[in-house]
């Protein structure tokens, strides 16, 4: 637990940092904000962080990922300001189409041995870390049936080189 005006800590002990994402507009509405603010950790690099929590929005970063910041005074933040190394990781999005899909879809996730996230202000949404560990081919030839069935819908948002090698046809 951390006492106020005390900074989190991560599994590893070290401090954590939040890190401002300026977001584009996508289409109308979306992303419903304007920043996402991810939880990271400091490198041995300065100014360099390694994203520990998993994006709802941010499109191409992913759990473990290195990002350089810039510390924004106006502001009084860390601003993203450009990726430096993948992690191995993956991020996927799923929106839960179907009253009664969550179950089966977290019991897929927790066999394939994915962590994720729930958007509780956004309904049905879900932010999915893929570890580097994990064969992504079956978890995913799994969400496509269950996006032809009309349970979910998925964005693959951060792909990782190595889980891109893994899929004969990545598009």
């Amino acid at each position: 637990m951390t006492e106020p005006n005390e900074r989190p800590t991560s599994a590893s002990g070290a401090k954590l940092f939040k890190v401002a994402f300026d977001l584009e507009v996508e289409r109308p509405n979306w992303p419903p904000v304007s920043v996402e603010r991810l939880w990271g950790e400091k490198t041995g690099v300065k100014f360099e962080i390694r994203i520990v929590n998993t994006p709802f929005f941010v499109r191409g970063i992913a759990f473990g990922d290195l990002v350089h910041v810039r510390p924004d005074n106006e502001r009084r933040e860390l601003v993203f300001e450009k990726f430096t190394q993948e992690s191995g990781h993956s991020t996927v999005r799923i929106i839960l189409m179907r009253e009664g899909s969550r179950e089966r879809v977290e019991a897929k996730l927790r066999e394939s041995e994915c962590s994720w996230e729930l958007a509780h202000s956004f309904g049905n949404y879900m932010a999915v870390d893929i570890p580097a560990t994990v064969e992504y081919r079956g978890p995913r030839e799994w969400l496509q049936e269950q996006v032809a069935a009309g349970e979910i819908e998925i964005q693959e948002s951060a792909i990782s080189k190595l889980h891109q090698q893994q899929l004969p046809q990545f598009l």
